[in-house]
C-alpha cells in the first residue's frame, strides 16, 4: 500500500474514533449513564493515540512517537476499564 492511502486510514480511523466519542458523550449528556462516560473518555484517547500513529508513521517516520502513543492507549483502555468495573455496581 502506498503512503498516502495508509495515511487515509489513520485519519479515517481518528475521526471515526472521534466521531464515537462525540455520540457516547452526547448519549451520556442526555441520561446521565456513567458508563457512557467512561466510554466517551476512552474513545477520545483512541482518537488521540490514532493521531499520534499518523504522525509516527507518516509525517515523522524518524521520530519514534511510541513513548507518546502507548501512555495514551493505555490511559483510553484504562478509563474504560474503571468505568467497567465500578460504575456496573
Amino acid at each position: 500500500m502506498s503512503q498516502l492511502t495508509v495515511g487515509v486510514v489513520y485519519i479515517l480511523c481518528a475521526l471515526t474514533a472521534l466521531a464515537c466519542a462525540v455520540l457516547l458523550l452526547r448519549g451520556y449528556h442526555d441520561s446521565r449513564a456513567r458508563l457512557l462516560f467512561w466510554s466517551g473518555l476512552c474513545f477520545i484517547f483512541l482518537a488521540l493515540d490514532n493521531v499520534f500513529l499518523f504522525y509516527d508513521v507518516i509525517v515523522v517516520p524518524d521520530i519514534p512517537l511510541t513513548i507518546w502513543r502507548t501512555p495514551t492507549a493505555l490511559l483510553g483502555v484504562g478509563l474504560l476499564l474503571y468505568g467497567l468495573i465500578w460504575e456496573t455496581k
